[in-house]
């Protein structure tokens, strides 16, 4: 069955078998698959199967090749292929980095990314069995068009991938016959519009036949619903009517064979309306189906102040297990123990050392940048270079806690004066070197005299090296975590959450007229409320040196980008909204640095220190690279400029 419930699990607990746990002798093929209910649904998990294990950051390029984080080089073990080298210019024709486009396999995972035309080979193959009423003949009317609109949806989210990625692809309505002539068999690449169109037209066609909601949540969690496929289509205008997408006269010379411009260079305004309405139907169907911004609830006989439970609303908005915000979780057949070590959470954090009231982490392959770091408000809720009433020009400047900064940072002890008077959201997603770490078991009961990081070299006898830049991503370790008692929380990769949705409506309202409009404000600030932060009106007025930027649509653009590079974090988001901005050329470049984790006293660990150079190539990096057998068995395909 479906992915059910993910709860937390120890070394000795076993894995339930799963919707997704497929076995070789469950593998379904044509000549069965579609003789009865039980075999057509073994081919709908086949379907499913190619999702690409977004949770784990030596898969994902949007968790590990954006400028949030940073691994070392010593860590970068597994294979030449890993999406680590993304941004160390590793891509390449030859053996291309996550792979979409053919897909190869190393080991038991997926190396370069699943071939997303193989995916889409198969959901063709399941539509047009399972359409056909004369076959499987114990399956019910409803239950064949709602896995017609599951296999619609995966068919349309494939496509997207490919889309995302490499811009104008080959749209594969229907498989070509094995005896069809080699001619047809060498498919086109696709204008950009009419790609969009198709992907968008496929899950208008999905969402008609999905269910609203799942009814069977003990069994059937991670299936697709109509909110999902709403929220798709959303992100996907969005995606076509931004930059890269939408006026690009980079492109302009990207032509097929036959001679057609594969991109748009004219600029059209109409694409962000047709946007904003998108991401306002999926917000409706989302708010009918009672998904809601999230906010922590205090457990019985636990006592936490409002700071503590802002923080923990903004953390376990990512992972907390089927939160009330989440719209599409991802899960997958590896659940289990080993689960965690393959997930963002395992990259984050191996182990948990515990002394004394402190708190260490090692072995971690990942830490957040200091520009990341930087990149989170104020307490005023403006950036920390436009705040005029607290200075951070010397951010790396020594300062002790006070006993009323107890509950972001270990009153008495010494930190940087970054780390202090800064918003919610960077206490809940940044784990710093003395920063307060508040766990389920936390030994006070409460978020007094509770848990804090130590990050300096030798401390508590650590033997595991912490994250080169020295800091942690807090938000993805779930609150129950405890190495000791071997708990290891699993949750649902987030694939879209309701503030991501509200963020894409605020960017298509905002790109859409020649001001903001008020609803652009309002859904923001909607985020900005859970993270306790006051609205974008009032915190720029009262405490920016730019205190009329709200008002502009400029001005504005640059808030909300900022919103969701603050909001979605290390959730994969922020690579691919550089690239569709087109400011990738300007952000995924430069130094990566951080503190010096070598040094054991404040002084020498508080400095910057640099670990790469970034490069990015435009517009070439814009567009990843077809392979060149590709080039060479297709000649009417084309490669993407400069590759």
């Amino acid at each position: 069955m479906f992915a059910a419930l993910l709860v937390t699990v120890s070394i000795a607990a076993s894995c339930t078998k799963k919707f997704l746990d497929v076995v070789p002798d469950n593998v379904a093929t044509v000549d069965n698959a579609f003789t009865s209910k039980s075999e057509a649904e073994k081919y709908l998990v086949t379907c499913y199967s190619y999702l690409p294990y977004e949770e784990d950051p030596t898969y994902n390029p949007g968790l590990t090749a954006s400028d949030e984080t940073w691994i070392e080089d010593n860590e970068i073990h597994i294979r030449s292929t890993n999406v680590a080298q993304l941004p160390r210019g590793g891509q390449n024709t030859s053996d291309p980095i996550v792979n979409y486009w053919d897909g190869t396999r190393d080991g038991a995972l997926n190396s370069n990314g699943n071939g997303m035309f193989r995916a889409i080979r198969d959901c063709n193959v399941f539509l047009e069995n399972i359409s056909d009423l004369g076959k499987v003949p114990d399956l019910d009317i409803d239950t064949r068009q709602r896995w017609i609109g599951e296999a619609k949806f995966l068919k349309a989210y494939y496509h997207f991938i490919l889309f995302r990625a490499y811009g104008p692809i080959p749209v594969v309505d229907k498989n070509i016959p094995i005896s069809a002539p080699l001619s047809e068999t060498q498919v086109k690449r696709q204008v950009v519009d009419s790609v969009v169109n198709y992907i968008a037209n496929l899950l208008d066609s999905a969402a008609v036949t999905l269910p609203a909601s799942i009814a069977n949540t003990a069994s059937e969690l991670g299936r697709i619903t109509q909110p999902i496929a709403l929220s798709l289509k959303a992100k996907l205008l969005v995606y076509a009517a931004s930059p890269l997408f939408n006026g690009n006269t980079d492109f302009a010379t990207l032509h097929s064979k036959d001679g057609n411009s594969l991109f748009n260079s004219t600029y059209d305004a109409a694409k962000w309306q047709k946007a904003a309405t998108a991401c306002k139907a999926a917000i409706d169907a989302c708010t009918a189906q009672g998904i809601s911004l999230y906010t922590f609830q205090i457990p019985a006989g636990t006592t936490l102040t409002d700071t503590t439970v802002k923080q923990m609303s903004i953390r376990n908005a990512m992972s907390e297990p089927w939160n009330s915000e989440l719209i599409w979780g991802l899960t997958h057949s590896n659940l289990g123990f080993n689960a965690f070590f393959q997930s963002i959470g395992g990259a984050a954090f191996d182990r948990t050392y515990i002394q004394n009231g402190g708190i260490t982490y090692g072995n971690a392959l990942m830490g957040p940048t200091l520009k990341m770091a930087r990149m989170f408000y104020t307490q005023n809720g403006v950036p920390i270079d436009e705040d005029k009433t607290l200075d951070f020009s010397n951010y790396s400047a020594l300062r002790v806690a006070t006993h009323g900064e107890r509950f972001n940072i270990k009153e008495g002890e010494t930190t940087a004066r970054l780390n202090f008077e800064r918003e919610p959201r960077f206490y809940a997603n940044i784990g710093f070197d003395r920063c307060i770490w508040y766990m389920a078991n936390s030994p006070s009961h409460s978020d007094e005299n509770t848990f804090y990081l130590f990050c300096r070299a030798g401390e508590f006898g650590q033997n595991s090296p912490i994250p080169i830049t020295t800091m942690y991503m807090k938000k993805v370790l779930n609150w129950h975590f405890d190495w000791n008692t071997r708990l290891y929380p699993i949750y649902p990769y987030p694939m879209m959450r309701l503030a991501d949705l509200y963020l894409l409506y605020a960017e298509a309202l905002n790109e859409a007229g020649d001001a903001p409009l008020q609803d652009v404000y309002t859904y923001v600030n909607l985020i900005r409320a859970r993270a306790g932060l006051t609205t974008v009106q009032n915190a720029w007025s009262t405490y920016s040196n730019n205190p009329t930027k709200y008002t502009t649509k400029a001005g504005m653009r640059s808030i909300i980008q900022r919103e969701r590079a603050i909001e979605l974090c290390f959730e994969g988001q922020r690579y691919w909204d550089l690239l569709r901005w087109k400011t990738a050329a300007q952000e995924l470049v430069g130094n990566v640095t951080g503190w010096d984790r070598t040094a054991k006293t404040p002084d020498l660990f508080y400095r910057e220190l640099t670990f790469y150079t970034r490069r990015f190539v435009a517009p070439r990096d814009y567009l990843w690279p077809l392979q060149d057998n590709d080039l060479l068995n297709n000649p009417n395909l084309v490669q993407n400029p400069n590759w």
